[in-house]
C-alpha cells in the first residue's frame, strides 16, 4: 500500500468538458527523472486528446540574471538557460502545432505567464498536473490551481522528483488538502469506464 493512501479519502474523475491536462516541464533538462514516466505521460495525453481535454505543455528556462529570482541563490546558478538543448522539450512528447507552450521563470506555472486567463478564456475549471518535479514545479502549480478556484488531479505515476521520499511526500499532502490523486488507469477509466 502507497504510503498517501491513507491521506487519500476523496475519489473524483476529471470532467473532460472542463478539464486541461498540464504537461510540466518534461524537458531535456530534467531527461533523467522524466524518462522513466514518460510512457505514462504519454499515455495520460493520448487518453486527453482522445477525450478531446486540450493538452498544454509548460517549459522552464531562464533568459537572463534578471529573471532568476530566488531560484539562482536556491540552486548556485545551476539554472536552465533559454535557447540551449536542455531547455527544449523532449522530442519523445506528443506535441501538435496547436498545443499550447507556456513558458515560466519559475515554479509556478500559473505565476506572470497568462496559464490563468488561458483556462478561464476555455471555460476550463479542472487541471490534470503530469510531469516533473512532483515536489516543486508540479507542486507548486497544483497547490496555486487550487487556490485560485481550480479543481486539481494530481498524476501519482506521470509524475517524478529526484527520490521516491520527496514524490511520496507531495502526494501526501496534494491528497490532503489540494487534489484528487489520479494515474493512467484511474483516468481511463474515469474518461472511458472499462472500454
Amino acid at each position: 500500500m502507497a504510503s498517501y493512501n491513507k491521506y487519500e479519502i476523496r475519489k473524483r474523475n476529471p470532467d473532460p468538458k472542463t478539464s486541461a491536462l498540464l504537461v510540466i516541464d518534461m524537458q531535456n533538462y530534467f531527461s533523467s527523472m522524466a524518462q522513466p514516466i514518460l510512457p505514462n505521460v504519454l499515455s495520460t495525453i493520448h487518453l486527453c486528446r482522445r477525450a478531446s481535454i486540450p493538452v498544454i505543455f509548460t517549459r522552464h528556462s531562464h533568459k537572463s540574471p534578471d529573471d532568476y529570482g530566488m531560484l539562482g541563490e536556491w540552486w548556485n546558478g545551476d539554472l536552465v538557460i533559454d535557447g540551449t538543448v536542455e531547455a527544449e522539450l523532449m522530442s519523445e512528447l506528443d506535441r501538435r502545432p496547436d498545443d499550447v507552450v507556456v513558458e515560466k521563470t519559475v515554479y509556478s506555472a500559473f505565476a506572470n505567464t497568462g496559464l490563468e486567463k488561458l483556462l478561464r478564456e476555455r471555460g476550463l475549471e479542472e487541471v490534470i498536473v503530469t510531469g516533473v518535479m512532483t515536489n516543486l514545479c508540479c507542486e507548486t502549480t497544483a497547490r496555486e490551481a487550487f487556490v485560485r478556484g481550480f479543481r486539481v488531479f494530481f498524476s501519482a505515476d506521470a509524475t517524478a522528483t529526484s527520490d521516491e521520499e520527496l514524490h511520496e511526500a507531495t502526494l501526501k499532502n496534494l491528497a490532503y488538502g489540494f487534489a484528487y490523486l489520479v494515474d493512467c488507469k484511474r483516468i481511463q477509466e474515469g474518461l472511458f469506464g472499462n472500454q
